[in-house]
């Protein structure tokens, strides 16, 4: 988690050297909030993305049942792993479950805010507008949510994600996270682009990170990496995918 947490700051440190190193300076370095007119573009950043994996979470639990553990089996067995004691927890599991996804959909933005900077500003604060100014739109879309994937590709060799000894593997989780990466990014492009500022990427990313892994511990066993209910399987996807249609269109104009 700590390397993973340092080589988020990466994408930022190459935007800081190369606005350095080209002499571009930072005038145009998509930092201001922009908040005025754009509130409602704020919170879908915030909120959206938490929505969106609960709506993929019930989804895979509408489609596979069986999967769901009303005694939380999965976080049951991730405390006690990190060494906690059922008969010890100050609060029920159930109402620590509900503080867990409150906590993740209010709180997350704010809490992952400095290490989803460090990608942030790379990313949509940086390589996007870069882009977009050499290539149409859906390209844009594609090549940056690609380049995202692929950056990932590291931590999916080593098991983040989608663990290991999957068929494929890892080529078949890079390949995921690449896909993951485009559906993503669209909603990232979205509200950096609607309001000029990559703070509002910075926080949908945070707002990812903190909320989804919530519906894995509705499940026995972590449910299926590549299905759901985390928001990395196909079927937590869908509600993202369907979100960002209209982004693309309005996105295309």
């Amino acid at each position: 988690q700590l390397m993973t947490a340092a080589c988020m700051f990466f994408p930022a440190i190459g935007v800081l050297l190369t606005r350095l190193i080209t002499k571009e300076g930072f005038q145009n370095s998509w930092l201001r909030p922009n908040l005025r007119k754009n509130l409602k573009v704020y919170l879908l950043a915030w909120f959206g993305p938490g929505l969106l994996t609960f709506a993929g979470a019930g989804l895979y639990f509408l489609l596979f049942p069986d999967s769901f553990d009303p005694s939380f089996g999965y976080m049951r067995q991730t405390l006690e792993a990190a060494g906690a004691s059922m008969d010890t927890l100050p609060i029920p599991l159930e109402l620590l479950m509900v503080v867990q996804c409150v906590q993740g959909l209010i709180m997350a933005p704010a809490l992952n805010f400095i290490t989803c900077f460090g990608e942030e500003w790379g990313w949509r604060g940086y390589l996007l507008p870069k882009m977009r100014k050499q290539l149409p739109m859906i390209p844009t879309l594609l090549i940056t949510g690609v380049i995202w994937g692929l950056w990932h590709a590291p931590l999916t060799a080593i098991g983040h994600n989608y663990g290991v000894g999957y068929p494929g593997f890892p080529f078949t989780g890079i390949a995921m996270m690449c896909l993951l990466c485009i559906v993503w990014g669209i909603f990232m492009a979205y509200v950096t682009l609607k309001t000029k500022s990559c703070i509002p990427a910075i926080l949908a990313h945070g707002a990812i990170n903190g909320i989804a892994a919530i519906g894995i511990y509705f499940t026995a066993t972590g449910g299926d990496p590549f299905i759901g209910p985390a928001p990395t399987g196909i079927t937590g996807m869908i509600p993202f995918i369907i979100a960002t249609i209209p982004m693309v269109i309005y996105l295309n104009k």
